[in-house]
């Protein structure tokens, strides 16, 4: 909570306004910041300023690592994230690669799953990564992206958070995720959420210990319809106490993430929070 707290009171102190073209909406802008959250200690970052529903933030990972493409399918599994940038978006809209109601197109868990090469065929980057890693093996190139230049204009939105380097050091998981945009009041606790349990999962069905996940952030930025909201009430409240995370033993193999797993086998211990924060959604 501190690290959250102080990020945000860094960017209103040093951040600077940005007029965003896409969004028509202003941001108060700070470029880079860095995060860690232990998931060795199970230290969980979810928010208590104000309450975070988390498993929507599970929902939506577990929908990446499925590689879904259609904001339906996240729907059927408790994640709503992407309804707007499916059907709202405007450019999107527009798109002639779109497929219709509800299509994401080839973003995130997509590339994630078939990141497709030069000769026609599919490279699964997350059985790569799971493979190895349950072998004991690291080649220092342990690397999801989502991140593929040459596909942008095939989805909805260009991916925030991009990139995941996992890295095995004595029998120890560590991962190291990138993302090139935040938008902190908002959407920041999805993302500690999700890298914490990446590395969770991950280190669950590879049989080894979790360490840390180093969470780097390109452009911070707090919406200027966002700033009233963070300073008059969710920074003059006190934090609470982090609850502790319960991942259902039995999640053994990427299959059964495929396959079986639900937000159900996510369950926490001791959350408290102060009440919720409607900050407004920017598409």
């Amino acid at each position: 909570m501190k690290q959250y707290l102080d990020l945000c009171q860094r960017i209103i102190d040093q951040g600077v306004w940005v007029d965003n073209k896409r969004t028509g909406v202003r941001c108060l802008t700070l470029i880079n910041a860095d995060l860690e959250y232990d998931v060795g200690a199970n230290a969980f970052p979810l928010l208590t300023t104000r309450k975070s529903y988390y498993k929507a933030a599970i929902a939506e990972l577990l929908g990446y690592i499925r590689g879904y493409d259609n904001a339906a399918d996240f729907r059927a599994i408790g994640c709503n994230t992407w309804n707007a940038n499916a059907n709202d978006n405007a450019a999107w809209i527009k798109n002639p690669n779109r497929k219709g109601t509800d299509d994401m197109g080839r973003v995130y868990g997509v590339q994630g799953r078939t990141w497709q090469k030069p000769d026609g065929t599919f490279l699964d980057q997350f059985k790569k990564v799971v493979d190895n890693l349950s072998q004991g093996i690291d080649d220092r190139a342990e690397i999801i992206t989502f991140y593929n230049p040459g596909e942008i204009e095939l989805g909805c939105l260009r991916p925030c958070m991009h990139t995941h380097n996992f890295s095995l050091l004595d029998g120890t998981l560590y991962l190291t995720s990138y993302q090139r945009s935040c938008d902190v009041p908002l959407g920041l606790n999805f993302n500690q959420v999700q890298c914490f349990v990446l590395l969770a999962l991950m280190a669950q069905i590879t049989g080894h210990k979790a360490g840390k996940v180093f969470h780097k952030i390109v452009n911070a930025h707090i919406y200027e319809n966002q700033l009233t909201l963070l300073q008059d009430v969710q920074l003059k409240r006190e934090p609470l106490p982090l609850p502790r995370l319960h991942l259902n033993p039995k999640i053994k193999t990427l299959q059964d993430i495929e396959t079986w797993v639900t937000t159900a086998d996510f369950e926490l211990e001791g959350y408290q929070s102060h009440e919720a924060i409607s900050y407004p959604f920017t598409v």
